[in-house]
């Protein structure tokens, strides 16, 4: 982070005190002026060019701070301007609230100054401009705040996942700080095409980052704007190079295994024994398993369900943890707690299913979640980012010189039944792929089999 020197901290507190800030506000000031000064470095704008505001602000709704942070940060940096004598563009202004109408620059001249709440100090200087209403299907009067909501509306409806709505926003409010807020009905293919060659140009962004940017702005435009974006030509791409799987040795997988600890073993042994995702595995819940048919009940990417045979050598240590769980439940009855997280509206249509033990995680986590709207204590599963630094953990213990993640051992399951001669077509379904070619991906991880000369059927 760049540190403000002395003269220009000195300096910065005078235009503070001149507009009358408070003097234990003055670090708030100096935060967001270190926060703009460090962009400004980061990403090569001049800190005298007022047209880099827009950008830094776009930034920080990236990072999630609310309103009043950035009417703040937009002070801030004003009184930074002030300083240098920069006079600031409209757009700044705007880029504060991207609900509300363009502001005349004459109507804020000078900035403003705000409590510690990011509250205006000064009457009539509040940016809180009435939200343009919507018409039928008529999108010209459409704000921002309108496609964020729709964005989401849209996601649900389809029931995609949560992280796949995170993803989309993420890339929404970086298109939305690449085109400085522009009205949504003046959007075309050319701020598509600039923000595509922007990532691949200046960001330097990995294919596969550039490829989901383009979906979600594929999805933004289809099923929010309610129109095409387009053909998209003569954008530059960022150049995709061939993935093959990191794939562990069955040696390989014994030896993390070694090193992981209850409940974490477990989980591996389940992702690597069935070819689980990580999210499958902490979503399985006790009604998944069969264990007089040996089946494991599996719902995966996409609202997909598939049943997988379970591991006889971990049938055990299945059991037993069947066992934990059921004690824990009986526990969690006793406190008369409100059942463990449920998913749609399961729980609306059978109460307090959430309560019975099939409907109980097989990997709770250890403690109770308050929900503090509703006033309720209910079970989670065990967290996700807890089984990855487990397992990162036991691969630094295990001095494996390949990088390994939860995804390896889906891998190694897959490539490990390739090279014991399993059809393709029964390890996709094993996989849950769609689509045979992500499975074929897998004939470059083991050795190939395959006789090279060619011979007549007729001479074998």
């Amino acid at each position: 982070m760049i540190q403000i020197e002395t003269n220009l901290r000195n300096n910065y507190n005078l235009i503070l005190q001149k507009k009358g800030i408070p003097k234990n506000e003055y670090g708030y000031y100096l935060k967001w002026l270190r926060y703009y000064l460090d962009f400004c470095h980061k990403y090569s704008f001049k800190k005298s060019d007022s047209e880099s505001l827009p950008r830094f602000l776009g930034k920080l709704r990236s990072k999630n701070q609310n309103k009043n942070q950035l009417q703040q940060a937009v002070s801030a940096v004003h009184f930074f301007y002030s300083l240098s004598k920069i006079d600031a563009s409209p757009e700044s202004y705007k880029a504060i609230d991207p609900t509300s109408e363009m502001v005349s620059i004459k109507e804020h001249r000078l900035p403003y100054p705000v409590t510690r709440e990011g509250k205006p100090r000064m009457a009539g200087h509040s940016l809180n401009q009435k939200k343009p209403e919507l018409t039928g299907n008529n999108n010209l009067n459409q704000s921002w705040q309108d496609a964020y909501q729709g964005l989401e509306n849209e996601i649900k409806v389809r029931h995609y996942s949560p992280k796949t709505l995170k993803s989309y926003r993420g890339w929404m409010r970086k298109f939305q700080a690449f085109t400085r807020s522009k009205a949504l009905n003046s959007l075309d293919s050319t701020d598509v095409k600039g923000f595509l060659t922007y990532l691949a140009v200046e960001q330097n962004v990995a294919a596969s980052s550039q490829n989901l940017a383009f979906n979600a702005l594929l999805f933004f435009y289809r099923h929010v704007l309610g129109r095409e974006f387009g053909k998209i030509d003569g954008v530059v791409r960022a150049k995709k190079r061939p993935y093959i799987p990191v794939v562990l040795s069955k040696n390989e997988v014994h030896r993390v295994l070694e090193n992981l600890s209850y409940p974490y073993d477990l989980a591996v042994k389940l992702l690597y024994g069935c070819g689980l995702r990580l999210f499958e595995c902490l979503n399985l819940r006790i009604n998944n398993f069969n264990f007089d048919a040996g089946i494991l009940t599996v719902h995966g990417k996409g609202k997909k369900v598939r049943t997988l045979p379970i591991p006889e050598i971990i049938v055990p240590e299945l059991k037993a943890q069947m066992d934990r769980v059921y004690n824990l439940h009986q526990i969690d009855v006793a406190d008369n707690y409100d059942g463990a997280f449920m998913f749609d509206r399961l729980e609306k249509k059978y109460k307090d299913a959430g309560k019975e033990f099939i409907w109980q995680w097989f990997f709770p986590a250890k403690s109770l979640t308050l929900v503090k709207e509703l006033k309720e204590n209910r079970r989670y599963h065990l967290h996700d980012t807890h089984v990855q630094r487990a397992i990162k953990k036991a691969v630094g213990k295990a001095r494996l010189t390949k990088r390994a993640t939860a995804h390896t051992f889906r891998h190694s399951y897959a490539s490990h039944l390739l090279e014991a001669n399993f059809d393709i077509r029964t390890i996709q379904e094993l996989l849950g792929h769609s689509d045979i070619r992500t499975t074929m991906i897998y004939t470059h991880t083991v050795k190939s089999k395959t006789l090279k000369n060619a011979k007549s059927p007729l001479d074998l």
